[in-house]
């Protein structure tokens, strides 16, 4: 038995989810968004070892959200933000859900304003 939402759902999708639930990771992210850097560059802001960072790289590296090149004897890392496509459409299917919840919201406040102010005038 299938449930819902789970067939339909590529792995990748799944990976750079898992990818950006570390704040860590994401920090990584930004700091990668600016340019490509190597591990050492990508310590440097953070409380943790050279290897804890280079965890942190593979994993995305799997998730496909950066490559590593090979430049002599550094690995500098590079963004790779078009996986984060997919991740962006699923989240805009909740988007009009909210902003379809919110309109409705907008509509109910209108409505208790106006007859609360319908029964302020009869005072």
């Amino acid at each position: 038995m299938e449930q819902i939402g789970y067939g339909n759902q590529p792995e990748a999708l799944d990976a750079v989810f898992a990818a950006l639930a570390d704040p860590t990771r994401r920090a990584i992210l930004i700091q990668l968004a600016a340019g490509e850097a190597s591990v050492k560059e990508i310590a440097a802001p953070f409380a943790m070892s050279q290897p804890a960072v280079s965890k942190h790289l593979g994993v995305l590296e799997r998730a496909g959200l950066i490559e590593r090149a090979v430049d002599r004897q550094r690995r500098p890392a590079r963004l790779k933000a078009e996986p984060m496509a997919a991740a962006v459409q699923w989240l805009e299917e909740f988007k009009r859900f909210w902003s379809s919840s919110f309109d409705q919201l907008d509509d109910l406040l209108e409505e208790l304003k106006q007859a609360d102010n319908r029964g302020t005038e009869r005072e």
